[in-house]
């Protein structure tokens, strides 16, 4: 009970210095390993202390709201997170006044939230990048219903890594065996450093024409327009 009392002191202490609650946590859990104040518990303070309310007597509890007035809370942290919504319960609680259970309890329980890693994509399209593809598929979709045969006469191209060698899966290594026989055996192998890039061209019926780029070559505009001339000879 006396380190408790100590440990609040330090709180104390440290807000006083202006520290944040993020700051005074990792100062205690260095300071006193193990028996340190839950995080939880320093944030409860902070918010005490926030209030007004310098007494030592106070004690906090897990999920005790900070106020009174659970819907002013609630409206306050819904405020906070559509102004910014990368915003922490450490920032919540510093810019609200409450407390770190609460918070957690609000966004979780009240405001049914949760926080969410944002997906990598190729690429973020502007407006008028998504309505230009709109369009393109509109103009697209109106050439279809005059001639439902449009896909037939189109030829695209794309291009792929091929490696040298690709080592067995481990289920393309698996083999049928008795319990008597002996277990199959394979070298380790990882993917092979050489490797190529296949260029193909290819219409509604399959490939028609296809070509590996050299090594060492750059697939520069003055590479492709000979790579084309190609196919056009090969397709005639």
């Amino acid at each position: 009970m006396a380190e408790k009392l100590e440990q609040c002191v330090v709180v104390k202490f440290c807000f006083l210095l202006g520290k944040t609650a993020g700051e005074t946590v990792v100062m205690l859990e260095t300071a006193y390993k193990e028996a340190a104040l839950g995080k939880t518990q320093v944030y409860e303070w902070f918010s005490h202390f926030r209030n007004g309310e310098l007494s030592l007597a106070y004690q906090p509890h897990s999920g005790q709201p900070s106020t009174s007035r659970p819907d002013e809370n609630i409206a306050r942290i819904r405020e906070l997170i559509l102004e910014d919504r990368h915003r922490t319960i450490d920032n919540l609680v510093d810019l609200s006044g409450v407390s770190w259970s609460s918070c957690q309890r609000i966004l979780s329980e009240e405001l049914q939230m949760k926080r969410v890693a944002a997906k990598f994509v190729p690429h973020v399209l502007t407006a008028d990048q998504k309505q230009s593809r709109v369009d393109a598929c509109l103009e697209l979709k109106e050439h279809l219903e005059i001639d439902p045969d449009l896909f037939l006469k189109v030829i695209t191209d794309d291009e792929s890594w091929f490696y040298a060698y690709d080592p067995e899966t481990k289920q393309q290594s698996s083999e049928w065996k008795s319990s008597n026989s002996p277990l199959p055996k394979k070298a380790w192998r990882v993917k092979s450093n050489v490797k190529m890039m296949l260029i193909s061209f290819f219409d509604a019926n399959g490939i028609v024409h296809s070509e590996f780029v050299p090594n060492g070559q750059t697939v520069n505009q003055a590479f492709y327009l000979q790579v084309l001339k190609r196919f056009r000879d090969a397709v005639r």
